[in-house]
């Protein structure tokens, strides 16, 4: 990782812009940007914000997504979320930095995994996980879980063992390590 220091500059917005709003601009080294594989005419880019930290990735399909994390060797899982056969969703977690993609296949954002939100978190990932689960307070879950050949409750390993099937309705999941 290579870090280096810089600034940020501050203007007035113009166009629509409330009073007294500002915009703020960052430049970039263009070694960086040349390595996240930006043209010299820029292109589009995802901006993350943890509260303390600001990323910035290039923004790529699915495929480039999967195919630059498995080529960087990280812990990668294939999640295809299904309504009766139609997928719905499709997402790629990575487990190593803990950053996911998601993309919808179907506009019933009610049969999506992550509704209206096109850029989930790895805490909604985990929320839309044990929603597909016995919830943790259950009585009998240690039961459930002997039953299932499990020893501590963990959403991946019961949604590998129940496709995250639920009386309610017909959507199921199928989670492979890629």
């Amino acid at each position: 990782m290579e870090t280096r220091h810089g600034r940020i500059t501050a203007s007035k917005a113009g166009g629509t812009a409330g009073k007294g709003s500002k915009t703020y601009k960052l430049s970039l080294p263009s070694s960086w940007v040349y390595r996240m594989g930006i043209s010299s005419d820029g292109g589009d880019v995802i901006i993350t914000f943890d509260g303390d930290t600001v990323m910035i990735s290039p923004q790529q399909s699915m495929e480039q997504y999967r195919i630059s994390r498995h080529s960087k060797g990280h812990d990668l899982l294939e999640i295809r979320y299904y309504s009766g056969d139609v997928l719905c969703t499709l997402i790629y977690a990575d487990r190593t930095v803990r950053d996911l993609r998601a993309e919808n296949y179907t506009d019933n954002l009610v049969k999506t995994a992550f509704g209206i939100n096109t850029f989930p978190s790895w805490e909604d990932l985990d929320d839309f996980l044990e929603e597909r689960c016995v919830p943790r307070e259950r009585a009998g879950l240690r039961e459930y879980l002997n039953a299932l050949g499990l020893y501590e409750y963990e959403p991946i390993e019961i949604i590998q063992k129940t496709k995250g099937r639920m009386a309610e309705d017909n959507q199921w999941m199928e989670i492979k390590n890629i």
